[in-house]
This record gives C-alpha cells, structure tokens and sequence, in this order.
C-alpha cells in the first residue's frame, strides 16, 4: 500500500515483483518527445513505475496524451497540473521522479524545483541552455544531496557501445585525435528551423540542443573533458535572405492554412497527422506556439552550419561539423590512435523524401521514414595489419535503439553499467560547456576555455 508520511511523501512502497521499490513519476512538459516517457510508463514498465501526474502549461497537450494512453493501453486518466500547480503535483501525487521533457531554457525552472522538493530528476538533454542555469543545477544537487539524470540516449545505441568497448580495450591505443561529422537531412535538419529550437535564446542554438548528444559521446568515449574550443558557423540555408538568394522562399508565415505552402517539400503539415494536430493546431489557442513556421521567414537566430575545434584533458583534440541541410542524414566518426584508427560510418536514411506523408515520423523522431535498414558499419585500421570490419549488433526503436535500451535502465530493476552509460548532472554540464565556450567562440573569434566557461567547471 501508498501511505502518506507527515511531508505527504510515502512512507511505505509497493514492490515489483523482483522486490524492487516502485517510483511514482511525473511527466513535466507533454510535447512529442515526452510520448518516449507516457508509454512507457503506463505501458511495458508499469510493473516498475507508476505513471503519477503531468504537468503543462497546456492542458490540450496533455489531454492529448490521455486521450492516446486510454486508446492504445486502456490506461485511466492521468491527473494533469498547470505549470503553477508544479509543486502541489509534488506532494499531491507523492511524486518520487520528475520527468522533464520542456523547453530548453525552462528545465532549470523544473529541475531545481523538484531537487529542493527532496525528487529525483531526469531530464531530456540539453540539461539547459546557458552557464547561470547549469550552475543553479549543480548547486541545487549539491545542496539537495538528490540525484539528476541526463537523457543521454545515444549512449545506449549499441554501436556507441561497441566503438567504447574498443577504445577502452586499447584497440587503437592512446587516441590523439578524431573527426566528428554529423548530417542532418531536409526533413529532419529543417525542422529545427520551422519550431522553438529557432530561437537561439530558449534553445542555445544547435550546438547546444543538437551537438550535445554528440559532444557527451565524445567525452564519454575519451573518458576526458574539453578544456578549450574554437568555433566557426553561420546560417548558410535557411532563413530569409539564404531562401531568396537561392530562390526557395515562399511568402507565408506558417504552413497551415497558407496556400502558398502547397507543394513546399519544407512545409510541415500539421493536419496531415492526427497526432501533431491534436498535441499542436489544436493546443495553440492556450499558449500560440506554432509548430509550423517556414524555414525561410524571418526570426531564426541560430546557425545551420557549424565547425568547432576542440583540446581535451588528455591531450586528444576534436574536429566536429554539423550540416544542418543535407541530402541524407547520419554520421562518421573516425578516431586516430597509437595503434591504428577506428573509423563508424551510420546512415540513418538514404535521402530525405520530400512527401508529406513520409514526414511524421521523420519529424518527430528524427529516423528514417522510409524503414529502410541503413548503413552501419565499424572498421578497424591496426597498424601493419589489414582492416577488419567489426560486427555491430542493430538496436530496435528511436535512436538506433538507443531509446529502449535508455528506458530500461532508468525504469526497471538497476543492473551493472560496466560502461558507465548512466549520464550524470557533470556529465550534462560537461557537454553543455562545449557547446556554450563553441558558441562564445561564434561571437568573439577567438578561442574559448572551458573553466571560462562554468565557474565551477566540472
């Protein structure tokens, strides 16, 4: 049984029946991405967790995903708060775990809140957006003594697995540098220009919401820190001025209900999908955000096309490119060692399809729409040996299957994390210095340290 302590906090558990304390979480911002978190638990983790609460500045959202929970797992409302009633959800809802899926420039608002409420956290990455934020975080922690994990999906994926197993065995010896290329298809890329990511003030820009999943696997990969980082990049394709050089722009504001977006392969169409309308056209006369923008109007203060230059701890440097307008989207990385080189090569889909209905799950998910397989493919380089091509297991789901593996370590019975993929508040702060000295970097010319960065740099 759930019995309420003097604090309104429980007192006494249910157990799973491995004997496992069960967790009441609550879900705090009810966009897309936080359906990874509502099926999951109200569906294959239910024996672990307990869905608890949501919370929202949107109550249309949220009714959106009860609507959807009731349909597809026969679930029960799940009783829903306004962002106002955040801390009365708390102890209302003897929340023990909040789920942070808002917009990037509030997660420190959450996450500090339920830290001094005595809650667990995990939040989607970035863990925020600017220094004074990060610092409220790592303070907040400390002080609380709780805990703050960083959604860090990508180190599940189990290709990342492998390429840290190898490096860890010493395959290619002590790594001295690496390349880091990451291409965003049309479909995908664009979509960061048509929502809030737009805005460099509540997304930090691309190498802050975007680059952080791939600067995290670099300091996970290297076991270092960056200590200084040197950056170039502009809005080369999108915006107003790059669409009308190059003859793309059309004269609308937003794709819905603008016949002018007829035939615009980088128009989204809201009501062509149930579920963005219901959690989107339908929610904007709560809070007017509009998920639709034309990636070629006015107002997009971020960049498309990014090169940074990085020094680690331990001596190895980094060169990172971002693409944001690509023909296909994946990555290549290559490490060069004192023993040889390690060289990944993912394509995530082959080109980006320009059909409306080929764009849901693109849009959302950022996976190829097409279901094809895609390229994956891990070669080592020995010294004065030929090159071997490493098998590589294929994950399942989101994020080269790293979104379920991610899930399962977080919701169900802790297991032994050999790799240490479980990414910590430091680990989130440490990413984010990269992307925060990179973009300094864009403003100044010259180049960054990392402890100018965060006065207490992790």
């Amino acid at each position: 049984m759930l019995t309420a302590g003097a604090s309104g906090r429980p007192a006494v558990r249910d157990t799973g029946g491995d004997g496992m304390t069960r967790r009441r979480y609550a879900v705090v911002g009810l966009g897309a991405r936080a359906e990874l978190y509502t099926r999951a638990l109200a569906g294959r983790y239910a024996e672990w967790a307990d869905l608890a609460a949501f919370c929202d500045v949107n109550r249309t959202r949220m009714a959106a995903h009860n609507r959807r929970l009731a349909a597809e797992l026969g679930r029960p409302a799940v009783p829903a708060y306004g962002a106002e009633a955040f801390a009365t959800m708390l102890e209302r809802e003897r929340v023990d775990v909040v789920i942070v899926c808002t917009t990037d420039a509030t997660h420190d608002a959450y996450i500090v809140a339920a830290l001094e409420a005595g809650r667990d956290v995990v939040t989607e990455k970035p863990m925020t957006i600017d220094a004074r934020r990060a610092e409220r975080i790592l303070a907040a922690q400390e002080r609380s003594g709780r805990t703050v994990t960083v959604a860090f999906n990508y180190r599940y994926n189990p290709v990342h697995e492998r390429v840290a197993e190898l490096l860890a065995s010493n395959a290619i010896g002590d790594v001295g540098s690496l390349h880091f290329e990451w291409l965003l298809d049309l479909r995908h890329g664009a979509d960061y220009f048509r929502r809030w990511h737009r805005d460099k003030a509540v997304s930090g820009g691309l190498l802050v919401h975007k680059a952080t999943h791939h600067f995290d696997l670099v300091n996970w990969w290297l076991g270092s820190a960056p200590q200084s980082v040197y950056a170039q990049g502009r809005l080369f394709f999108y915006g107003r001025d790059n669409g009308r050089r190059r003859g793309l722009a059309r004269a609308y504001a937003r794709a819905h209900a603008a016949p002018e977006a007829a035939g615009d392969p980088f128009a989204l169409r809201l009501d062509a999908s149930p579920w963005l309308r219901e959690l989107y056209l339908d929610g904007e006369h709560e809070d007017g955000y509009q998920r639709d923008r034309n990636v070629f109007a006015p107002g997009i203060t971020i960049e498309d096309d990014l090169a940074v230059l990085a020094r680690y701890a331990s001596g190895a440097t980094m060169t990172y490119h971002l693409t944001a307008y690509a023909p296909w989207e994946g990555y290549r990385v290559a490490f060069n060692g004192s023993a040889g080189r390690l060289e990944l090569l993912v394509e995530e889909s082959a080109f980006a399809d320009p059909r409306p209905e080929a764009g849901d799950s693109a849009v959302l998910h950022g996976v190829d729409a097409t279901g094809a397989e895609g390229v994956r493919r891990l070669t080592l380089h020995p010294f004065w040996e030929p090159p071997r091509e490493v098998p590589l297991p294929r994950g399942a789901g989101g994020h080269g299957g790293g979104d379920e593996r991610m899930l399962a370590a977080l919701l169900r019975p802790p297991v032994p994390d050999p790799l240490g993929r479980r990414a910590t508040a430091v680990d989130g702060a440490r990413s984010l210095v990269l992307g925060l000295a990179a973009n300094r970097s864009l403003e100044t010319g010259a180049p960054v340290r990392a402890e100018d960065v965060l006065t207490s740099s992790p």
